[in-house]
This record gives structure tokens, C-alpha cells and sequence, in this order.
């Protein structure tokens, strides 16, 4: 064999291997339309929180100023955001008189670094997850021990306490679920613990509960 034709089998053998070896795809069948190309889709929900920091924090049994080292506490609320997208709200996306996640997929969670009250309820430092129950005479905003679980796990005998939320009908809706934590002005009495309001709206809805640090 020439060393022309050598050269040439030679060729011929590597690029059969390589086929074979799958590093080179097969030709489509003639008339084929070539596959598709993927295409990223967004999540039907996204992931949001909201937190307020307190520049205080409880040292040996008395409120006192933040220190350098430890930094402000937190209170801050950790859900999953769903968007309406045309949909009606109320009574369709959230469900009446049942308890519904206040969010969507894992569960609403709280974790608070300071010991708060939330309506009537006081609420020792720690991490909880908050559910709701919606109705057309009022909502009520419940505090749950049960952490980390999905959002529809809900168990009532893991409940910490339960609060009535003022409601309200907003002019414009709001196309995605929404919490603040809104805290005390900056002008109000030094000798005040920090307070607020704990908000959260979806669609026309708005309901709220007031918060304070401490009893």
C-alpha cells in the first residue's frame, strides 16, 4: 500500500471511531426539522423578604443600645412571592376561611432576633413560620412553632398563637404579594421600645397587625 493510501485508511479508520465513540452526533434523517433550542422560562413565583433592624438589643435583663460587636437585631419575614397575572385574588389564589402559606411554595417564615409582641401575642425570640386565614369578616394572622416545612403542610396543633389583622380594599391592586414591616417614626419618644406595623397585600386586599418589641 501506497503511502498515500495508508494515510487515507488511516484517516478514515479515526474518523470512524470517533463516531462510534459518540463525540460526533448523527446527521438528522433527510428532511428533518432540526431540534428546537431551549429556552429559560421564569418561575411562576419569585423569593422576597423584608426586615427591620432594632438598634437594641436585651443584656442582662435590660433593653440597651445595640453593641458594636453583636450589630442591630433583626426582625425579618423570609416568603415566597406570587404574582397575580390576571387572575382574581381572593377567594381563587387565596383561599377563604382556610389557612393559606401567606406566600406561595415553602412556607412564610419569621425569624425575629429580639423577643416581640404581634397584636396580643407575645412572641419570644426565634424562628416561626406565619400562616394566614382570610374571610370575607376579617383575617386572622397565625403564628406557628412548625419551621421549615412546605407551605400547604400546615398542622394547627403546632400553633403559637393566633391575632385578628385589620383589613382593608386598596384603589389600584398590587400585582405581587407584598409584606413591610414598617417601624416606629423617627420622632417619636426615645423611651418608647420600638413599634410598627406588620402589612401585607395582594390584589385589592391589604390586612395588618401592629408589632412592638418586648411585652
Amino acid at each position: 500500500m501506497s503511502v498515500m493510501h495508508r494515510s487515507l485508511a488511516t484517516a478514515v479508520a479515526l474518523t470512524a471511531a470517533t463516531a462510534l465513540n459518540g463525540q460526533t452526533p448523527a446527521a438528522p434523517p433527510a428532511g428533518a426539522a432540526p431540534p428546537a433550542p431551549a429556552i429559560p422560562r421564569a418561575a411562576a413565583s419569585t423569593r422576597a423578604s423584608v426586615e427591620v433592624a432594632i438598634n437594641m438589643r436585651m443584656i442582662g435583663g435590660t433593653w440597651r443600645p445595640a453593641a458594636a460587636l453583636s450589630g442591630p437585631a433583626r426582625i425579618a419575614i423570609d416568603y415566597g412571592q406570587p404574582h397575580a397575572r390576571g387572575r382574581n385574588v381572593v377567594g381563587d389564589l387565596v383561599p377563604l376561611d382556610t389557612a393559606w402559606r401567606s406566600g406561595a411554595n415553602v412556607a412564610t417564615h419569621l425569624t425575629t432576633e429580639v423577643d416581640v409582641t404581634i397584636g396580643n401575642v407575645f412572641v419570644p425570640r426565634g424562628l416561626y413560620t406565619l400562616f394566614t386565614v382570610p374571610s370575607s369578616t376579617g383575617w386572622k394572622l397565625i403564628i406557628s412553632k412548625q419551621v421549615f416545612e412546605w407551605g400547604t403542610d400546615y398542622d394547627p396543633k403546632q400553633d403559637f398563637g393566633r391575632v385578628d389583622m385589620k383589613t382593608r380594599t386598596l384603589r389600584e391592586p398590587i400585582e405581587s404579594l407584598t409584606f413591610w414591616l414598617i417601624p416606629t417614626p423617627e420622632n417619636a419618644p426615645s423611651t418608647a421600645l420600638p413599634h410598627g406595623v406588620l402589612r401585607m397585600a395582594w390584589g385589592t386586599t391589604e390586612a395588618s397587625v401592629d408589632w412592638r418589641v418586648g411585652r
